[in-house]
Order: C-alpha cells, then structure tokens, then sequence
C-alpha cells in the first residue's frame, strides 16, 4: 500500500498539477541530480522498512493517533535510525525532491511542500506517542540525535 501512495500516487500527482510534462528527455545534469535524489531516497526508504520488520518486529507508525500496523516492541535507534529518527520519511522526501527535480514544474513542489507539512504533523503525533510508550529511552535517543 505505501508503495502505491508514495513511490507511484504522489509522483503521479505531482506530474498531474504540473500539466503532464513530458517525463523525457531531460538535461543531463537535471536526470543526474533528480536520479541520485530518488534512488538514495528509494535505498534508505527499503533499508528502513527491511530493519524495521526485521529487528523492529512491527511498525512506529500511527497515522494521527491511530495504529496503522503492529507497533514495535523496542525504540529502534540503530541501522538507519541511528543517523535521524525518521528515516523511512526522510527516504520518501529525499525522493520526491528528486521527482520534483525532474518535473522541474513548480507545482510539483508545492505538492513536495504540502507533503512534507503533513508528515511533520503526524512525526509530531508520533513523538507523543513514543514519548509515552518510551519514555526516558526516548527522550534521550532525541537529545542525540535528529529528526530528520
């Protein structure tokens, strides 16, 4: 499901606002740029989905206080969420930028904006309830480390 939404449905919509830009060709420097953004994006996106179902055995994620999947059982704070603690998010803007490179239409990053204003909200829910179910252990993982 969040493949659909995020790496096809988003980047349809962006294209769609944008009037439907011919996706090829585009400069070189721009595809080079757009392609590393999306496949970095992409990577650390998988490698934190894998992590999480591997040593998470669940999922952090609440969709605005609603458990959308089993939640983890420990604060996760290595792998990929020792260098920020939203790293699957961090993944998912890192390749939108780089979609919305490639359109090079400006709606495309106002829905890239719009996008991130929402997930900071629900990071911002999401905080609260790990505040809750982690407390100390969490508190400290956010003095060390960042958001995103």
């Amino acid at each position: 499901m969040g493949f659909l939404l995020f790496v096809v449905g988003i980047p349809a919509l962006m294209w769609l606002v944008s009037g439907m830009p011919a996706l090829w060709p585009v400069p070189l420097g721009r595809a080079i740029i757009a392609g590393l953004l999306m496949m970095g994006g992409l990577s650390l996106s998988v490698w934190t989905i894998v992590y999480m179902k591997q040593r998470g055995k669940g999922n952090p994620m609440d969709a605005f206080g609603h458990e959308v999947a089993p939640r983890t059982q420990h604060l996760m704070t290595d792998g990929p969420y020792n260098f920020n603690r939203n790293p699957m998010l961090t993944g998912t803007l890192t390749y939108l930028a780089g979609v919305a490179i490639w359109l090079w239409h400006w709606p495309a990053a106002v829905v890239w904006a719009a996008f991130l204003i929402i997930m900071l909200v629900q990071v911002l829910s999401e905080e609260k309830r790990l505040r809750r179910d982690f407390g100390q252990e969490y508190a400290d993982y956010c003095k060390r480390t960042r958001r995103f």
